[in-house]
């Protein structure tokens, strides 16, 4: 069979995303060289090589999986999640308020992570089975059920950030599946509309945390004399970003990193280490690695065998340049904070286990592109 599929393996991809959990781990041990009480409470470096570890040999088990397996088990991963999320809402509210993690002895466990995942297989399940009746709202209405039915729980935590992330695989892979571009963006404008006149509602029974309304309203119309909170991270970030210049000021001498000026440096702010201390040349350079893996993700659809496979993929092309978006947008201030994560960079071992499962689904894709020759 002359290698079977995994002759059709996709090294550049692979690669790619390799580069980026390298430069992460790299730069998430320099967000912490002066962070004495993290390095010798939690040594999270050690811990995100372990998880990047394990996260490749999931990949690799995940690619070798014939994707349309995952087709057949949709009704089993779909109410799986709901039933995770459900517990863990319950859980977490009875014993913490809210909970997004499932704390266990070794590891902490975000479900929602895994929850875009299930969206994406459920989703691309459901439309290639409907996707020459999209004209009809009745199918239209059905997928968004759907979706909410994964996505309400996630809301509740309350982690509103993933939540919107789940509403834009589903919205994306909607126009994927046929429907006219008026037509979804009717879908959307009434959406906001009716989230725009909810939103007192929203904020009172507390969908909608005071924290977060805090955020939209410092990104709206910030306070000039604010010195704290999430306006002072943001101005940190600008700052750092700014520093940097063309080379940066160094890996492990950025004094807005080492000095500890910038906060959650490792994780939601690790594009404004980047940019400090490897400076415009970095910053480019990881960006240009994420738009290659979402370039490859979109050409593994166009190449797909089947419709299934092709919506598979731009649903992660969509998770992927998505959360980079919204997360770079965070850094640069041209969005509120969110929490969301920089793919494959930032720290977080549910975030980059579920990215690399993601990554050996597009694998799987591409492997089997081609009838294997005996």
């Amino acid at each position: 069979m002359r290698g079977g599929f995994w002759r059709y393996f996709d090294f550049w991809l692979m690669g790619a995303v390799t580069i980026l959990v390298i430069i992460g781990i790299t730069m998430i041990r320099s967000a912490l060289a002066g962070n004495i009480e993290l390095t010798t409470t939690t040594p999270l470096v050690s811990r995100q090589i372990i998880f990047a570890a394990i996260a490749f040999v999931i990949m690799l088990v995940t690619a070798a999986i014939d994707y349309r397996m995952w087709a057949s088990l949709q009704q089993l991963l779909y109410y799986g999640i709901i039933l995770v999320l459900f517990a863990l809402n319950v859980i977490g509210g009875a014993l913490f308020g809210s909970a997004r993690w499932f704390q266990t002895a070794l590891v902490n466990i975000q479900p929602s992570e895994f929850a875009k995942l299930v969206l994406i297989l459920v989703m691309s399940s459901y439309f290639v089975k409907h996707m020459h009746e999209m004209d009809d709202p009745k199918w239209t209405i059905r997928s968004f059920l759907m979706a909410m039915g994964i996505t309400v729980w996630v809301i509740l935590q309350p982690n509103l950030s993933t939540s919107i992330v789940l509403i834009v695989l589903w919205a994306v892979l909607l126009w994927m599946a046929g429907l006219p571009l008026k037509q979804l963006f009717t879908y959307v404008g009434a959406g906001a509309l009716a989230i725009g006149i909810s939103f007192p509602i929203l904020v009172e029974v507390g969908i909608i945390q005071q924290y977060q309304l805090k955020r939209i309203l410092n990104f709206i119309a910030p306070d000039p004399n604010a010195t704290y909170g999430d306006l002072y991270n943001i101005q940190q970030a600008l700052i750092s970003i700014g520093s940097g210049g063309l080379f940066g000021q160094g890996y492990g001498h950025g004094t807005q990193v080492q000095l500890r000026f910038l906060k959650v440096r490792w994780s939601d702010f690790i594009f404004s280490t980047i940019s400090h201390e490897l400076g415009f040349v970095g910053a480019v350079l990881v960006i240009a690695l994420l738009v290659f893996i979402v370039y490859r993700c979109l050409w593994a659809a166009s190449v797909s065998r089947d419709s299934y496979g092709a919506f598979i993929c731009y649903g992660v092309a969509t998770l992927i340049a998505f959360q980079a978006l919204v997360n770079i947008g965070v850094n640069l201030k041209l969005m509120p904070a969110t929490g969301l994560t920089l793919p494959f960079v930032s720290y977080g071992g549910s975030s980059i286990v579920a990215n690399m499962i993601a990554i050996g689904l597009v694998e799987s894709v591409i492997m089997r592109h081609k009838a294997l020759e005996i």
